[in-house]
């Protein structure tokens, strides 16, 4: 156990103080085996769980005194165990919530005790004795690295010595090894998914079959070479518009029998391309030109992906040099923005050609005049930097973030630049940009100020700023000693960081790097500011990745530690804190719109920290807290941690809080996080079912309205909430919000009423309200979320026989039909399902299918499809117009059996069902008993009955006794051992099974009895 705690599991150090066990889904499988290696314990190693641990299990509990009773003595606030050590000492003792455990025995019983707070206190338990084995057992079983001998200096012991106690431990010390492998066995997977290729791997691997590679018989491979023999610093051959998208090089490899094979290898694997000699990059690769093998790359086959998961980019080429400070005259800046240079590619090959690429970047901050092929340049970083990033783009990271936006993909706009109609500001901030360059610091806070002075909101104002190449100075600024021009110029990027092509600008200046390093310093006001004007930068995928590789993340949590949190009134010291965490939490949630940010954020220790800012009262800082929460919300691991740190009851208590943003991200938050079952029932134990539907009559703030009709959504996918929500007559309120809202808006209501509609009293509420028009009306839209969920809700609708005559006076059944035909497999699917309800429950459901002209074929012709969903869908819609013997033999004209057939050799028990179904009622016309055991459907379907879904096996016999009509058929269920299978299922306690077996049977002992018959007359 001590091995697998601290190889396996995944600790967090969040400021001060040893690490915890984060809240992650490896963690939790790891806790979930020891406390089920734990209970169980007592009862199948009694006379090990009696055994006295060397020092007691200390830890502070959750659990009060209340919770013990019987084989427990209570005395106030302390509860001690009847049951004794040899000492006389309690084997439990529990004193001011500190737990102390000295036996299997009682820790057995306290985590049966503990009921669904026994992960918690698993947690607890672990992280305040890091290695257990050593309070279980004593000092000389500890966990050791590299070789551990205390197994053989145990046996010698047990060999000398007959003490049973020496025996025991023995026995308990195998058990806790045993259950160490295990631990380490279930994490391997996790911990494989990590582990990526790198540059140097590849390259061992390359030269080891280097050795098996030549002329001879005795060598597996011709030759392997690879396309490029030019190596960058960071150990790749890729060029570098393909290293950001993980590549590390590319092989040519030729075998002894076969045509050359081409390799490109990346940190996710080993890939065979799939592309021709005359195209990409095969044979001798020009690294100075765009490849042109783009599309052709997506097609390519997996040779050996030794790891999965998205590539991180280990050698990135931006991350060493990024971090130079920038600086640049203003003079050059505006020769810059003003003329769009494009560089040259032998300026290129003078950068490639630089063994370090540190040595291009670190010019003199002055510049330095360079020559190339007689090609001269006047360079700086910011041409550098500008050339990487402006002109090429090719360093953006595409698998950079997971919710981007538009604001997320921003492009700079570039406006017409002229020196005509420009404003007196443009004009007087141009006069005070000599003061801010040249002079001492003195005039330089002067000059500060009053540039403060100006409307720096207004973009006339930002952007002369940009033109006149004060955008340098500031930067150069924050990287001085002097405090107060550090403050002055931060106040101002922070407000002028607001227009889009002033934040490209910083980040492409270096502004970022400086502002990250600001984070450190002691001065509270300047990390205030320095994270406020990250959180407006970040706001491109650029700019957050940058923000992460230098460390951003981990320096902006640390901004959250506090001691402050949760109080009410606060002292001027205190104020200042909780300031300074508010600026860390509005850059943290700028900057969790990533994938890889998100996950930095969890390795930094910040979720508790966002779990304790939760607790507090004051709405400017729970904003950004719940805001980023929220955005990480999408990530499983933080859905676990916001349910099992208890969040929950504070994202439900701000439901009520009068600050609109605020309600719309806890909402947004519960939204997400309410997918899983657990924390749907948390959100109605704490009452946020009512504040929710109280929050449906705010229907003017459309952001705020799509999240909560999310989180009601989400929240009525269980039955309890479903039946809270009728009570707070949020049904009616849904049904009343149909018409005039955002798509956005719509397809959270319309899902919430599809859920709803499972529960019939609430069927008859909708149609009761009128909402069953809008609903069929928006079956005519084009948005594919929502057309998903409004066929579910028509057709959870349409079981109803009076709602049904509704959606059949408007013409729903034919608009559903016509969902056939979307290209979208989910719409096909959700359609399909919708018209088996509308059959069902037509008056006269026959006409009414026959009526869609061309309706039949379509939906015989999806069974084509490659879908399991769409197929099971169909399959169940083909049962019920096969109950029309017209419709029967119109689709068996159409190729209905022959299809269903192909269908046969499937796992999914979803569609078996529904398939067996489909056949049993085909068989009722012509020769389709036959056409099936023809087209082999009998030896698959005898399979199911192995299936362990009762409904299957019901479908099942039912179209097996259908089948069993033709002789033939009778013969092959036989072979296929469909007897015994069926003798089992006579007894079952379902009739229709029964029935359907028992008659199968039959008529394979009637066709057995007539050939006896015939055969011995």
């Amino acid at each position: 156990m001590g091995a697998a705690l601290a190889r396996a599991a995944q600790w967090t150090a969040a400021g001060s103080g040893t690490g915890t066990l984060e809240i992650t889904p490896l963690n939790e499988s790891l806790l979930n085996q020891i406390i089920k290696f734990a209970e169980d314990f007592s009862t199948r190693h009694p006379r090990e769980a009696a055994f006295v641990f060397r020092e007691p299990l200390q830890w502070k509990t959750q659990l009060g005194c209340s919770v013990f009773g019987e084989g427990y003595e209570i005395n106030e606030a302390t509860v001690q165990s009847e049951a004794k050590g040899k000492d006389g000492q309690p084997l439990l003792l529990l004193m001011a919530s500190t737990l102390r455990v000295r036996s299997f025995d009682q820790l057995s019983s306290l985590l049966q005790i503990a009921m669904e707070k026994k992960l918690k206190e698993a947690q607890a338990c672990l992280e305040a004795n890091r290695d257990p084995i050593v309070k279980i057992l004593g000092p000389e079983y500890g966990t050791v690295e590299g070789e551990d001998m205390s197994m053989l200096h145990l046996l010698d012991k047990v060999k000398k010595d007959d003490d049973p106690e020496t025996e025991l431990k023995m026995k308990i010390f195998l058990l806790l090894h045993q259950l160490d492998l295990q631990l380490l066995n279930s994490s391997l997977k996790h911990i494989s998914e990590d582990i990526r290729l790198n540059p140097a791997a590849i390259n061992n691997e390359v030269n080891l079959l280097k050795n098996f590679s030549g002329k001879g018989e005795d060598t597996v491979l011709e030759s392997l070479e690879y396309t490029s023999d030019y190596t960058f610093s960071n150990g790749c051959r890729a060029p570098p518009w393909r290293q950001v998208h993980g590549e590390i090089c590319y092989l040519v490899i030729k075998p002894h029998d076969t045509d050359p094979l081409y390799i490109t290898c990346s940190t996710a694997g080993v890939f065979l391309n799939g592309v021709s000699n005359n195209k990409g990059f095969h044979g001798e690769y020009n690294f100075f030109k765009e490849p042109t093998y783009e599309k052709n790359y997506q097609r390519m086959e997996v040779v050996d992906a030794k790891v999965s998961g998205q590539s991180q980019n280990l050698y990135d080429f931006t991350e060493k040099n990024v971090c130079e400070k920038v600086k640049s005259s203003a003079a050059r800046r505006r020769s810059i923005d003003k003329k769009k240079l494009e560089p040259s590619m032998k300026f290129l090959r003078f950068l490639l050609s630089c063994n370090n690429f540190d040595d291009v970047t670190s010019f003199p901050q002055q510049g330095r005049e360079i020559s190339c092929n007689h090609v001269q340049y006047w360079s700086s970083r910011t041409v550098i930097l500008s050339y990487f990033y402006k002109t090429s783009g090719r360093f953006e990271d595409i698998s950079e973030s997971s919710s981007e936006t538009e604001e997320d993909e921003e492009q700079p706009v570039r406006h017409q630049e002229g020196n005509t109609d420009l404003p007196s500001e443009y004009w007087g901030i141009q006069k005070l940009a000599k003061y801010l360059k040249g002079g001492n610091p003195t005039a330089t806070v002067i000059a500060l100020c009053s540039m403060r002075d100006f409307n720096l909101a207004q973009e006339t104002c930002q952007l002369a700023i940009r033109d006149i190449g004060c955008l340098e100075v500031l930067i150069n600024l924050l990287d001085t000693e002097e405090i107060k021009c550090q403050i002055g110029s931060l106040k101002i990027l922070k407000e002028i960081s607001q227009n889009t092509l002033i934040r490209h600008a910083i980040a492409d200046l270096g502004g970022l790097q400086i502002m990250v390093k600001i984070l450190d310093s002691p001065d509270k006001d300047l990390k205030c500011l320095a994270a406020e004007t990250i959180a407006n930068v970040a706001r491109f995928k650029r700019a957050r990745r940058t923000v992460r590789q230098h460390g951003g993340i981990k320096r902006l949590v640390g901004l959250l530690e506090c001691i402050s949190v949760g109080s009410t009134s606060l002292t001027p010291y205190q104020a200042k804190d909780t300031e300074i965490a508010r600026c860390g939490a509005l850059a943290l949630w700028s900057c969790s719109k990533s994938i890889k940010n998100k996950e930095a954020i969890r390795k930094a220790g910040g979720i508790p920290l966002l779990a304790r800012w939760l607790k507090c009262s004051h709405a400017n800082i729970l904003t950004p807290v719940v805001g980023t929460l929220q955005e990480c919300a999408s990530e499983p691991s933080y859905r676990l941690a916001i349910r099992t740190e208890g969040m929950i009851e504070n994202l439900v208590k701000n439901l009520s809080s009068e600050h609109e943003e605020l309600q719309m991200h806890c909402a947004s938050a519960i939204f997400k996080c309410a997918e899983d079952k657990e924390t749907r029932d948390l959100v109605r134990q704490h009452g946020g079912l009512q504040p929710l539907s109280v929050l449906l009559g705010n229907s003017e703030n459309k952001q705020l309205l799509a999240a909560v009709t999310g989180a009601i959504w989400k929240c009525a996918m269980s039955g309890e909430n479903v039946s809270k929500f009728r009570e707070y007559k949020a049904i009616e309120a849904l049904v009343g919000l149909l018409t005039d809202q955002p798509e956005g808006v719509l397809v959270n209501i319309v899902g919430a009423l599809g859920e709803c509609c499972q529960e019939p009293i609430n069927r008859t509420t909708i149609r009761k309200c009128g909402g069953i028009p809008p609903l069929v009306k928006l079956l005519a839209g084009t948005d594919q979320a929502l057309l998903v969920n409004v066929t579910k809700a028509v057709g959870a609708c349409a079981t109803e026989p009076e709602n049904m005559m509704i959606i059949d006076r408007l013409d729903g059944v034919r608009l559903l039909w016509s969902l056939l035909k979307n290209p979208n497999p989910d719409v096909q699917a959700s359609a399909a399902w919708a018209i088996c309800p509308c059959i069902e429950n037509a008056k006269d459901a026959g006409e009414m299918v026959r009526s869609f002209v061309g309706g039949l074929e379509l939906i015989v012709n999806l069974l084509k499809s490659k879908n399991k969903e769409v197929l099971a869908s169909v399959c169940a819609a083909i049962t019920n117009i096969a109950k029309d013997e017209e419709n029967l033999a119109v689709i068996t004209d159409h190729g209905v059996v022959p299809l269903l057939s192909k269908l046969a050799n499937t796992n999914n028990d979803k569609l078996r069902r529904h398939l067996a179904e489909a056949i049993s009622h085909c068989c009722m016309w012509g020769s389709n008993r036959v056409t099936f055991g023809e087209t082999k459907a009998i030896a698959p379907l005898v399979r199911y009955l192995k299936s362990n879904d009762p409904s299957v096996h019901r479908a099942t016999a039912q179209a097996l006794y259908q089948l069993s009509e033709d002789p033939n058929n009778c013969i092959t269920m036989h072979e296929n051992g469909v007897v015994k299978l069926l003798l089992a299922m006579v007894g079952s306690t379902d009739e229709i099974l029964q029935e359907a077996a028992a008659g199968c049977i039959a008529n394979i002992r009637r066709l057995a009895l007539a050939t006896e018959k015939a055969k011995y007359g």
